[in-house]
């Protein structure tokens, strides 16, 4: 066929309520040249057996011992033949034009990225009554080092800019992903930050595919990786911000990227208190050493007031206290000591 093959790989694990509905929207896109490769990453419900289900000449599934979603994209890039790689999270949806879209709007370029709007959606709400949002991506850019700052920026930074461009809504030519080279195989909530800081970098822009649009599946109680606050997690966290920083002060010294970067060392560190002081004070240091300024801590009117009175330590204990429902159970057994002996 004379239009170029786009590679679909889906990374699977553990995702049996919902593959069936993400394979059926790889194989709707209305762009007839593609392949569909899964990757099961060890799956212990049902999830490989539905994906065999769908096997075909276009549908190659895989399966391998877990290691991770991002060794899984790995595998399946190393079984990809397409000249196009649109990645897919096992749980969400692509709109039936979202590849041919983007096909289109790349014009046969092979050094640009291709990307759309996302839509958000929770489990019991339709997404196809969710009207889409442009973002200030949607200008498109031409100087990928501005848009990765603008990308990473916050608005204490920067504002205006700032948020996450979800994986699915990427179409990146392979040539691109070759030079990037592949995904770092560590368990992060913010993997795709680090991989395509590098795929962005090695394009010569970003174009705006106006339309087609990405479907992304929040939970209320997550139980993801980027829900996770597990020492691993907060570590990979720590790993990818000095990664990304290093990616992107090799092609730019606009004292900027120090502030950008001292707010996300920051964050990390606070978020990381008390239960990994270490790692805490690491981030902390960090962010000092680059100029952050900003906010100590935002936790509301009270984590406020206690930053202000105690420092953003004791508000962070507090806080760590009262999600973890220690201060609760702390009080009923007050209340219950109180009535035994009132």
């Amino acid at each position: 066929m004379s239009e170029p093959l786009v590679s679909i790989i889906i990374p699977l694990y553990n995702s049996e309520k919902y593959i069936g509905q993400t394979i059926r929207s790889a194989l709707d896109q209305t762009w007839a040249n593609k392949e569909i490769i899964i990757v099961d990453d060890g799956s212990r419900d049902n999830s490989l057996a539905i994906a065999k289900g769908f096997e075909c000449e276009n549908v190659k599934v895989f399966a391998q011992k877990n290691k991770g979603a991002s060794a899984a994209r790995n595998k399946g890039l190393t079984e990809a033949k397409g000249d196009y790689i649109q990645f897919l999270d096992a749980d969400d949806l692509l709109s039936q034009n979202k590849i041919a879209a983007q096909i289109k709007c790349l014009s046969g370029s092979r050094d640009h990225l291709a990307v759309c709007s996302t839509i958000n959606f929770k489990e019991s709400v339709d997404f196809n009554y969710i009207p889409g949002a442009r973002a200030w991506y949607s200008v498109g850019s031409d100087d990928p080092v501005d848009f990765l700052l603008k990308l990473n920026a916050g608005p204490e930074v920067m504002p205006g800019y700032g948020g996450m461009i979800q994986p699915n809504a990427w179409l990146t030519p392979r040539n691109i992903i070759e030079k990037a080279g592949p995904w770092n195989e560590f368990r992060c909530p913010d993997d795709d930050g680090e991989f395509f800081c590098r795929v962005i970098l090695a394009s010569k822009g970003i174009i705006y595919a106006m339309d087609g649009l990405n479907y992304y599946r929040q939970y209320t109680n997550s139980t993801s990786l980027s829900a996770q606050k597990t020492k691993e997690a907060f570590e990979n966290i720590y790993l990818a911000i000095e990664l990304k920083y290093k990616h992107i002060k090799e092609h730019t010294d606009n004292p900027i990227l120090d502030k950008i970067f001292a707010r996300h060392y920051w964050w990390t560190g606070i978020l990381a208190y008390p239960q990994y002081k270490q790692l805490s004070k690491l981030c902390t240091q960090k962010a000092i050493q680059l100029g952050y300024s900003g906010q100590p801590y935002t936790g509301g009117p009270s984590g406020h007031l206690l930053t202000k009175y105690f420092g953003w330590k004791i508000a962070r204990i507090m806080s760590h206290y009262k999600n973890s429902g220690m201060i609760s159970r702390y009080i009923k057994t007050i209340k219950l000591n109180t009535k035994k002996t009132g």
